[in-house]
């Protein structure tokens, strides 16, 4: 018996809502089911006092593939959007990434090879340490205790949730230092921020798709999945079976906005926060990510948290007991021949936009 539609797509973020537009224009008819009351999922951008707030923390779109990049802007204009990022340390600012301007206000050195020695010095106190067992080892021996004490230890305790001697070392592998007096914090090719925010670029995706808000798939999965041949599944593995294996752990933020009577407020996008004594990671200013001049601005303080029932689940906690956990839910979805699960949820993996774009493209071919 035909179905009512081709594909039923749980989830309106940037992978549910390229997989709809493009199966839409191959002529299938796709319906798309959203839990909360707007689309664009964790991209999702609300203007508020003319100013596009970025309401699930900052997203700033960069790649170097010069299709994923075409394809975002043949449904809207990015602008040309910088993500320099500024340290807070106990008062004391200093440049995002590690360049040659972090290395200045650290230690004075003015030259290339002065940073480089310096840098050089503060490794050898951990040279003892040959195979690092956590994060602050790890870290240590990367990149010496300045960096360490300054640019790494609090944010990073905070993000995690625990002290950085419990954090596994994998997390950093290698700390990237740059040598110029360049801030730009990626190294990718294409950078911006969508005009009009990111729920501009969802819409435009979804212009001619059904899509419904306020709807818990759980809630009613058995007939909702008997209205399409195939369903496309974005929220949380764990959850889509039952957690039969149990729950995979999630970071998970807490939002705390502010609208202020001043035309700036910090002077840049992204201020991070790294000691530990202040609670949130980092404060964003909207407004400058697409250079506005309104009269107010509004700020949001980030405040990582575990995840528990009923918050959003942010990031992917990729240690050795989820992955065990993680690949026991990969079984079943192998078994699964008419569902599709895509995005950092559904695959407990932490992807940026742009790997969301590929990956979702990638998924359509194979469709076809």
């Amino acid at each position: 018996m035909k179905k009512e539609y081709d594909y039923l797509i749980v989830g309106s973020g940037l992978f549910g809502s390229i997989f709809a537009h493009e199966m839409t224009k191959q002529g299938k008819k796709c319906l798309v089911i959203e839990r909360r009351n707007h689309i664009a999922g964790n991209i999702y951008t609300e203007k508020i006092e003319g100013i596009n707030v970025h309401k699930y923390g900052a997203h700033i779109f960069h790649t170097s593939n010069k299709k994923v990049w075409d394809y975002v802007n043949s449904f809207i204009e990015f602008n040309r959007f910088t993500n320099s990022p500024i340290a807070n340390y106990k008062g004391e600012l200093y440049n995002l990434p590690f360049n040659m301007n972090t290395f200045y206000k650290l230690w004075k050195v003015k030259t290339p090879q002065e940073a480089y020695e310096k840098i050089e010095e503060q490794r050898a106190e951990y040279k003892h340490i040959t195979k690092p067992k956590n994060l602050e080892e790890q870290a240590l021996v990367l990149g010496g205790k300045d960096i360490y004490e300054k640019l790494i230890k609090g944010y990073t305790e905070k993000q995690w949730g625990r002290p950085a001697t419990e954090i596994p070392a994998f997390i950093i592998r290698r700390l990237p230092f740059r040598f110029t007096f360049d801030n730009n914090y990626f190294n990718d090719t294409y950078q911006g921020i969508p005009i009009g925010g990111y729920t501009v670029l969802i819409e435009k995706m979804l212009e001619g798709v059904e899509v419904k808000l306020n709807v818990d798939y759980f809630l009613d999965k058995q007939n909702l999945d008997l209205l399409a041949d195939k369903v496309v599944y974005t929220g949380k593995i764990d959850e889509y079976f039952n957690y039969q294996f149990g729950h995979l752990d999630y970071r998970s933020l807490r939002f705390e906005n502010e609208i202020l009577d001043q035309p700036n407020y910090q002077g840049n996008a992204v201020v991070n926060y790294t000691e530990n004594q202040i609670p949130y990671t980092r404060v964003i200013e909207h407004k400058h990510f697409e250079f506005g001049d309104q009269p107010k601005t509004i700020i949001t303080r980030e405040y990582p948290q575990n995840m528990t029932k009923g918050q959003e689940a942010y990031y992917p906690i990729n240690d050795e007991k989820n992955q065990i956990i993680y690949e026991k839910y990969k079984q079943l979805v192998n078994k699964q021949l008419n569902v599709i699960f895509g995005g950092r949820l559904a695959e407990y993996k932490y992807y940026d936009m742009h790997q969301v774009v590929e990956k979702a493209l990638e998924v359509v071919k194979t469709q076809n």
